[in-house]
């Protein structure tokens, strides 16, 4: 960063504070949420840690955690708010050694949202911290991100009823954030200026580049046929957070969008190492959504030239929902996902998180893989290898069962175009999640010169549950590319409620289920027209991120790296240095 840009962003720090409202340095009441108990804290990490020890809400958290961790659905290994529902996940930043998230929260005290907030040293095991941003002004607080710059971290998100909003946090866990007086930076749009209209708020995400902020705002455009709507994101500009301009649609065109899409919750980065971006966003009807392009920061548009889905259906109905990204410091992105629930709520428990995903750009293609550090949650290792499967008909892997499994595959499949995996699967067979893998079945690629056809990955919970409060989804189908004589690799992560399947680090799928049996924790396999091979099955039994994580984790509160992600590090001067093409 220049010294100019450090001088600017200080002042903008010195004008931001002498415009902050006073806070006392005890236990805060906002207006619009007075039944929720807002917590400030010391600025240093021990005398933090030591506060957060003793406070009532956390205490409350786990307590609640406790009670509810033996419900039927709520998660083991993927993250949960404590009590009450979440929704979208924001502003997933690295800060002081630790991993942060952000949440919309809904508190039982005043179940509007808020931002809720954990923290993690390998984005695997959390701890809950009390809430960070309550209503002030605002009615709810929506969705956004994070940036951070020098000694400050800044999010900027979505405050119903007023606009986009700015807060600015200092301290080591990010437990403190004051709101500039100026909020909102971008007030409510008049509908009778010539500006864009945004669906369901504005979701801002933020970055800095030449010296200006940048933000766009998620939405849409009525340039659809006949007038209906289209996903669009609109870009706004500032020299200091607090004035700010509309400039125009980041985007021309987004030839992957369907009609009714819109462009909620964006996130933009770059991506690999070729001058390539990345922009995650959620549709409202379709689901979690990428696009890749590049970058004119000259015309401050976003060309487009590749793009695709993360969810594979609708957007409700225990699908992927709205996605929160970081760089993970070596050229790739690390997202989480929530997701919708796909059955009435129980327990104070409905929608959780996806594990967290690296997503990387590798020959031109999009590729996608668990977080590495998922493995620190394995126990009770079981390796089977050479395992005949027989063609037309159901092989039970009596050795295989639970509900809390990551099952890693390596296939043969030979002659054959279909290899399906059930988990989940009660002794008859009654209840059951099916994953199917055809080979060569799906579209043409997209190339128009080449029409070799692209594999499928299916997962199906159509026969997941038996219990009448359950309606199935329609089948998630995928494509991927898949060569002649590859092997297939599997990577499936069961977690009580919801199941998550790696393809070849190509492709995933995930889905909500809820089996109603007790004992529906097996798993089969079966081919169809010809036999196949499974060359290694490993499986591990997955632990709880909750337990016990002091031991677990393998970086402590005060920053020290793990083994096991030291060679990533995310860096968040990414979007300070840009140049003009």
């Amino acid at each position: 960063m220049k010294n100019t840009d450090i001088k600017q962003i200080a002042l903008f720090l010195i004008v931001l504070t002498t415009l902050l409202p006073g806070l006392s340095a005890t236990a805060q009441q906002t207006p619009a949420a007075d039944r929720v108990t807002m917590y400030t804290f010391s600025d240093g990490l021990s005398d933090q840690l030591q506060e957060l020890a003793g406070n009532p809400l956390l205490h409350r958290y786990a307590q609640t955690r406790e009670r509810l961790s033996s419900g039927k659905y709520r998660p083991l290994y993927h993250f949960s708010a404590p009590e009450g529902r979440l929704n979208d996940p924001n502003g997933l930043c690295y800060w002081n050694g630790n991993w942060h998230l952000f949440y919309q929260a809904y508190p039982i005290e005043n179940p509007i949202a808020h931002w809720g907030h954990a923290y993690s040293p390998d984005l695997i095991h959390w701890k809950d911290l009390p809430i960070a941003i309550a209503p002030s002004i605002e009615e709810r607080v929506y969705s956004g991100s994070t940036l951070i710059q020098g000694d400050s971290v800044i999010a900027m998100y979505r405050g119903v009823g007023q606009g986009e909003m700015v807060a600015v946090s200092r301290d080591p866990l990010l437990l403190n954030w004051r709101k500039p007086a100026a909020n909102p930076v971008i007030p409510d749009l008049d509908p009778e200026k010539e500006q864009p209209v945004f669906a369901r708020g504005g979701d801002p995400f933020l970055w800095y580049c030449d010296k200006h902020y940048y933000a766009i705002l998620g939405g849409y455009s009525d340039s659809g046929p006949g007038g209906k709507r289209m996903f669009a994101e609109y870009l706004y500009r500032s020299p200091d957070l607090l004035r700010w301009e509309y400039l125009h649609p980041f985007i021309d065109t987004d030839p992957y969008a369907f009609v009714g899409d819109d462009g909620a919750c964006p996130y933009f980065y770059p991506i690999g190492n070729g001058g390539e971006h990345i922009l995650l966003h959620f549709s409202h009807k379709s689901g979690g959504k990428y696009l890749i392009g590049n970058y004119d920061t000259q015309r401050q548009k976003f060309i487009v030239t590749d793009g695709g889905n993360f969810n594979h259906g609708p957007a409700k109905g225990g699908g992927i929902h709205a996605p929160s990204a970081c760089p993970d410091g070596k050229g790739g992105i690390v997202v989480l996902f929530n997701t919708n629930p796909g059955f009435p709520r129980k327990d104070d428990f409905s929608e959780m998180m996806t594990l967290p995903r690296l997503l990387t750009w590798e020959e031109g293609a999009l590729r996608v893989r668990p977080w590495d550090a998922v493995e620190s949650l394995r126990r009770d290792h079981i390796r089977l290898e050479h395992i005949a499967v027989p063609a037309n008909q159901e092989t039970i892997l009596d050795g295989i069962t639970g509900d809390a499994l990551e099952i890693s595959m390596e296939i043969d499949l030979g002659k054959t175009k279909t290899f399906e995996l059930s988990v989940l699967r009660s002794p008859d067979g009654q209840e059951h999640t099916r994953i199917l893998f055809q080979r060569d079945m799906g579209k043409p690629t997209r190339e128009y010169e080449n029409h070799t056809p692209t594999s499928t990955i299916t997962i199906d919970n159509t026969h997941g549950s038996r219990s009448p409060l359950f309606a199935s989804r329609p089948p998630e189908t995928a494509e991927l590319s898949f060569a002649k004589g590859e092997k297939l690799k599997l990577r499936v992560f069961i977690d009580r409620s919801i199941v998550e399947v790696f393809v070849n680090d190509r492709q995933s799928v995930t889905l909500r289920t809820y089996p109603e049996r007790d004992d529906s924790k097996g798993i089969s396999v079966r081919t169809t027209g010809n036999s196949a091979e499974i060359l290694s099955l490993d499986a591990w039994r997955m632990e709880s991120i909750w337990t016990d994580a002091s031991r677990q984790t393998r970086r402590s509160a005060d920053g020290t790296r793990s083994q096991q992600s030291a060679d990533r590090l995310p860096t968040h001067e990414i979007h300070k240095t840009y140049k003009n093409r």
